[in-house]
Formats: structure tokens, sequence, C-alpha cells
């Protein structure tokens, strides 16, 4: 808190009266209310509910209308908010092979079985603006395909059945999953946690990561193998059930990467896997997510760690921007004591600096 400003705590509340009167902005404009923002800004609350670890629609476009359109700021207050809530137990494993598909892709296979769906995206679009969208008009609307599976196989259970890529890695029985948010992290770290502190990641941080394993900062020569968006079951065992209880649904995006790898001694060479899982619609930051998760599997894998993206320490340590926000904001809170204290050195170091100054100008003219 800036207690040392002049006028104290009187000037942190009118700040936040300012910060208030600018959020609102033009009166004469209505206000915008969460259902636009989860209807219209949808990406956006994605985002929140992702990096912010808790999926709440209303929450995270609450926090979006709070923060201005911070994207960080309303990370950081969805977050905050998330370390208040009561925690009732674990849900089991989503099935995303049984996800109710919106948008299905891959790279690798052009006939699936079970068809590609193109749903939403950017994809296609020319990177032009669209005037008519400064206007309320109609749009028209596409017929909606959202299809319900028993079971949808994913293209690495194709590459799986003829043995060129490595197995699922399962958990060893008996093993519990870690749980970032309940413990410290401690190096090195297994997938599972690795994997946590990915999802949660900051986007842009991951984004630049992932873009430099594909220009040879670490062995990667990748493959989207497959990308689905869709809505999956959540489901909570209950002690006095038989039986999960269905909770609902939630929509996430998934990425399954392929990439080369030429064997070692201890296996064949064979296709591994990297894997991206977050909430909403997501492709950029799940490819991301998949692409570091495989960068970070090299030691596991028996490879050099020559890059940034192969470093778990830096990767995990950096990746999460509301530690980092905290850590560079921070800088705007009064230091006066510490600069003081610097100050006071630096004019030692250079009064000691001009006198070995004066004193080697003195011995050269003697010399001459």
């Amino acid at each position: 808190m800036y207690v040392a400003v002049k006028g104290g705590e009187a000037a942190i509340r009118n700040a936040h009266k300012l910060l208030g009167d600018r959020r609102r902005g033009d009166r004469s404009l209505p206000a915008i209310g969460l259902d636009q923002i989860v209807e219209q800004l949808a990406l956006a609350v994605d985002r929140v509910m992702a990096e912010g670890s808790l999926y709440d629609t209303e929450l995270a476009a609450l926090a979006v209308k709070q923060a201005r359109g911070d994207m960080i700021e309303a990370i950081f207050l969805v977050r905050a908010y998330r370390t208040t809530l009561p925690r009732f137990g674990y849900t089991r494993p989503v099935e995303t092979s049984q996800m109710a598909i919106e948008r299905r892709i891959s790279a690798t296979f052009k006939d699936l079985p079970g068809g590609q769906l193109l749903g939403p995206t950017f994809d296609y679009t020319h990177r032009l603006l669209d005037p008519e969208l400064a206007e309320d008009g109609i749009v028209e609307t596409p017929e909606r395909r959202v299809e319900v599976r028993e079971h949808t196989p994913r293209v690495t259970d194709i590459l799986g059945h003829d043995g060129m890529i490595e197995a699922d890695g399962d958990m060893p029985e008996g093993v519990e999953t870690g749980d970032l948010t309940r413990e410290p992290l401690s190096f090195p770290l297994e997938r599972d946690l690795r994997l946590q502190a990915l999802a949660r990641g900051d986007e842009g941080f991951l984004l630049g990561l992932a873009y430099s394993t594909q220009r040879g900062y670490g062995r990667s020569h990748p493959f989207a193998g497959e990308i689905r968006i869709g809505e999956v079951e959540i489901e909570l065992e209950v002690a006095e059930l038989d039986f999960p209880l269905t909770l609902g649904r939630i929509r996430v995006t998934e990425c399954q990467m392929i990439n080369q790898f030429k064997g070692s001694s201890k296996q064949p060479p064979q296709f591994t896997r990297g894997y991206g899982l977050v909430f909403g619609q997501s492709e950029r930051k799940s490819m991301s997510m998949a692409l570091c998760d495989r960068a970070l599997r090299a030691r596991e894998l028996g490879e050099d760690i020559t890059a940034a993206a192969q470093d778990e320490e830096f990767v995990i340590s950096h990746s999460d921007n509301v530690q980092s926000t905290g850590f560079v904001e921070h800088l705007k809170l009064p230091h006066y004591v510490d600069f003081q204290a610097e100050l006071d050195l630096v004019r030692r170091m250079r009064g000691e600096h001009e006198r070995r100054e004066s004193e080697n100008s003195e011995t050269k003219e003697a010399a001459e």
C-alpha cells in the first residue's frame, strides 16, 4: 500500500473511485452486462476460466468486466476467488473420447473415423476488419451440429493399434495424482504436475516457448494429430453410491501432438506424444501446451536438454502469469529505503572511483 503517498488512505479511496468511473465509461452508453460478455466475448471468458483454474462463465465474465478487459488482472481476480471456495472432493478423469464434439480436425489423417468437423474457427477467415460488425446487423445462423457419440477414436489410438506411437502414459496403480494448489512444487516434477502447471500457464508465454521448439530450440518435429472441442461430462464418485454422480458438462479443448522420436537403447523408433487440455475453446493454448509438454519430456526420453522449452524449472517457474505479474508489478510499490541505500552506495563507489582517477592522473603527471 502507498502509505507514504501524501493523503494516505483518502488518496487510495479516491483512486478506487476514479477506477470505477473509468470502468463505467460514458454514461450515455448502456452498461455492458455479464450475459453479453459470456455470449459475445466467449473466448476471453474461456481464457480467464482456463488460467484462473475455475470453470464458471459468469464469474469469469464478472472478472473481465471488473478488470476493464485486462485479461491477466481478470485471471488474478478469479484465482483469488478460487482460494475461498471449499473443496468437496475430486471428480473422475474426464473421458474425452466420449466428448459431444463441436469441432474436430486432424493434420495427419484426412479421412478420420467419425469424420472431421470444422466447427467455429478463424482458420479460414480473411484477416480483414469487417465494418458490418460495427452495426448490430442480423447474423446468419448456420445449422448447429454437436454430435454425441459413444466413442470417437483418437488419431493416437489408430497409431497405437499399429504400434507406431508410444503407449499412453497411465499412472501406476495406487499412485495419487498430485495437486499443485495444495502442495508446494519441488523439482523435478512428475508429468501430472507439469500438465497442471501448463494448463494454468500464461498463453503468451507458452506460445513463445512452443514457437521456439519449432525453430530449432529443442528437438521437435510436431504434427497436430488431433484437436477437438466439445463438452464432456463431469462425474463425482460418492461413497454411499455404487455409481458415479454426473454433475454436469463443461466445454474443453484437447490437443494431441505427435512428435518424431529416433529411439534409444530402451525404446525403438516411434512417435511420441505431447498433450494439452484446457477449459473452453482455446486451440492456440492447448497446442502450445502440447508442444511444451513434449519438450519437457526430454529427460524422460533420454534427450539432451539444450533449449529453454526443455528446462522444466525455467518453464514451470515462469509460466504462471499471476506470480509473474505480482513480482513485476511490486516494483511500483515504495522502495524508498532500499533506493536510498543503493544511492548512498553508488555515491561512495563513485567517490572512490574519482579518487583513484585523481591519483592516477597525478602519478602520470609526475612521471612526465
